[in-house]
């Protein structure tokens, strides 16, 4: 009876560290039914869609920094003060910070300029709705004066900028409770560097979407996942193709990829939604 005890001791510990710490809903949200695992039958939870997504507005961009905690360090006290950050791999080895949507530029400038002269943060850079896909970590710049990009154009982007986070211990915020849902922090970073307005909790991100059955994923959709199955909804994913989905498991842990398919992730999926 001792090895039954101990593996079902380890699995509990697995479920613990994996779905729950810093990555918890708002709420308690609940999706209304439960799917199948992807790879069996998959249902489309019974579940209103949420608004369209807005598009980002003007935000500020710092540093420049090669040390991860430094721009981790410095989204966190941006964070602290109340301010939306978050940091972000910017290639060349080199970690950037944003905060902030406005409607316009001077209204971000005017921001940072007053942290600034606090010596809050160093010099800084306005990111306008044009300048989204230039500055998205594994997308093309875009054509100046062409036609935005389509939605499969978007979503292999979605995918390229999650990739980029792959390796990295990401924590967004982690050092408040209230902003330590390092997997929706993710999701939310994601969505943000390519200009779209993404919530920032799994039981908001859940409610913005548009339901999906489990066989009908398309690259850039939400995969969302409860601790028990059934229960509520605590960890979130992001689809990228080939049955994988990209996630961040929690502070102290890496970004990495996993497959739905795996016996942990089968039991405990709770639906997906999309949002283009």
């Amino acid at each position: 009876m001792f090895p039954v005890r101990a593996k079902v001791a380890v699995l509990a510990v697995v479920a613990a560290a994996v779905l729950s710490a810093g990555c918890r809903a708002v709420g308690g949200a609940r999706p209304a039914a439960v799917p199948e695992p992807p790879s069996v039958s998959p249902a489309t939870p019974v579940a209103p869609a949420g608004p369209p997504l807005t598009r980002m507005g003007y935000t500020v961009q710092v540093g420049a920094f090669a040390v991860e905690a430094n721009a981790r360090r410095l989204a966190e006290s941006l964070i602290a003060s109340g301010l939306d950050a978050f940091y972000f791999p910017a290639g060349s080895g080199l970690f950037k910070v944003r905060f902030g949507d406005h409607p316009s530029r001077e209204a971000a400038r005017e921001q940072a300029g007053k942290l600034k002269a606090e010596g809050r943060i160093g010099e800084f850079f306005i990111v306008g709705p044009a300048d989204y896909a230039a500055a998205r970590p594994g997308a093309p710049a875009p054509v100046i004066g062409g036609p935005p990009p389509s939605e499969a154009e978007l979503r292999d982007r979605l995918a390229a900028t999650a990739e980029s986070f792959i390796g990295v211990d990401y924590s967004w915020g982690g050092t408040t409770s209230d902003s330590g849902f390092d997997c929706s922090g993710l999701v939310r970073a994601v969505y943000r560097l390519n200009g779209l307005a993404m919530p920032r909790s799994v039981g908001e991100q859940y409610g913005a979407g548009t339901a999906v059955a489990g066989d009908r994923l398309t690259t850039g959709d939400l995969v969302f996942f409860a601790a028990t199955p059934g229960g509520p909804l605590t960890h979130v994913g992001i689809y990228v193709g080939d049955g994988a989905f990209i996630h961040a498991p929690g502070s102290g842990k890496k970004v990495r990829r996993e497959s739905l398919a795996s016996g942990y992730f089968r039991a405990r999926f709770s639906g997906a939604r999309a949002y283009l």
